[in-house]
């Protein structure tokens, strides 16, 4: 395989895309194909991760520095400026572009540059276009100029066709996700020990960076209303967009604060989903969630609202509970649901079976290749990629 794939991306700090990428690259690596990465703003936490397995991950001269216009108009100039040089100076066969502003910035470079192929993955619904018109019109002028448009679930995909993607070009590919870390974890005794958790307690995780519309508050107010075990915990895993000081204020409000964890961004996850009992999701919007695939890999049933992929993940009733956003009182009930342990083991045991089955790296990897491969033959996407809305 001779094939050299650019993911450009804004950075590879904590976050979904981003923890998608560093599982999926060296993979593909694994497989033949020499992969790089562009990150506009700067390399990020995880990029090390990638740079230890041989993968380059490439970032302009500027760092990030005062948050005021000029130097963020600066800093643009010279990320466009920087991946133009390195698309003519390194040919890539195909150009992948994550998440919008690496679209829209990494789109206008690859056509000026000549680039011969182009991809765009999107990972979230297309709400922040109504704040942005402008630039919701210049991506949808750039969907005819790719090769392939990507979504990683069917309402995503539903709105790149509503956008006006060509279909023939228009695929789906579902996230996926590595099992061997969950299998090889900290006891969970330990864990709760470091964490100061009792071996009793009836302990929730949510696992998404502090951002509102991730619904953290949510959550607070349906913990704050149901009838659960006197002890329970909530542990919150994440990284703060600057909210946390609203929600801590939220939690002492409703009588929280003593009964929730604050753990911020942390690397052992998967050891932390091993010390807990039920993971939730209380999200307004979403892509497809790689928190909900770590809490099934993880063994526990999952209560998620239903937004983006969710439902396609979670088997309502099987392998968790689904349930309406901003719908507090149905959240409360769903945990109060999962309060008897043996019910939380059955469904913890379906959840693991469902991810092995339908979400595993490997089959997300195939799909991966399927679709260079498609782009590569210029023939259109593979009908394997097609969504079932179609």
């Amino acid at each position: 395989m001779s094939d050299r794939i650019l993911f450009v991306i804004g950075s590879l700090n904590y976050g979904g895309a981003e923890r998608h990428l560093v599982q999926v690259l060296p993979q593909l690596a694994k497989r033949g194909y020499t992969v790089e990465v562009f990150a506009l703003s700067e390399p990020g936490a995880q990029a090390r991760l990638l740079e230890e397995q041989g993968i380059r991950v490439y970032a302009p001269a500027l760092a990030p520095g005062p948050a005021n216009a000029p130097y963020r108009m600066l800093r643009l100039i010279v990320a466009s400026w920087s991946l133009s040089i390195h698309l003519l100076t390194t040919r890539p066969n195909t150009v992948h572009f994550f998440l919008p502003q690496a679209y829209l910035l990494g789109g206008l470079c690859s056509l000026l540059t000549g680039s011969p192929r182009k991809v765009m993955s999107r990972r979230s619904r297309n709400f922040y276009q109504r704040k942005h018109p402008s630039m919701a019109r210049v991506e949808r002028w750039l969907h005819g100029k790719m090769d392939a448009l990507i979504g990683n679930s069917l309402p995503v995909v539903a709105d790149l066709k509503t956008e006006g993607a060509p279909l023939e070009r228009l695929g789906l590919i579902r996230n996926g996700i590595d099992l061997a870390p969950f299998s090889d974890v900290q006891d969970r005794a330990a864990v709760r020990v470091e964490l100061g958790i009792g071996e009793d307690e009836l302990v929730f995780i949510k696992v998404a960076n502090l951002i509102p519309y991730k619904g953290h508050e949510d959550l607070l107010r349906a913990l704050a209303i149901a009838e659960l075990p006197e002890r329970w915990r909530l542990i919150v895993v994440g990284r703060d967009d600057g909210i946390l000081g609203a929600l801590r204020a939220c939690a002492e409000s409703l009588g929280l604060a003593d009964r929730v964890i604050w753990a911020g961004p942390r690397t052992d996850v998967p050891s932390l989903l091993k010390a807990a009992d039920v993971g939730v999701l209380a999200s307004h919007e979403e892509g497809f969630s790689n928190a909900v695939l770590e809490y099934m890999a993880a063994r526990l049933p999952a209560v998620v609202t239903d937004v983006g992929g969710n439902a396609e993940a979670v088997s309502d009733g099987l392998t968790g509970f689904v349930v309406p956003a901003h719908d507090e009182r149905s959240l409360a009930h769903a945990l109060e649901r999962l309060g008897e342990a043996r019910d939380r083991q059955l469904m913890g045991v379906a959840a693991r079976e469902r991810v092995e089955q339908l979400f595993s790296l490997d089959a997300c990897i195939d799909a991966y290749e399927t679709l260079y491969q498609s782009v590569r033959d210029g023939r259109g996407l593979s009908k394997s990629l097609r969504p079932e809305i179609f």
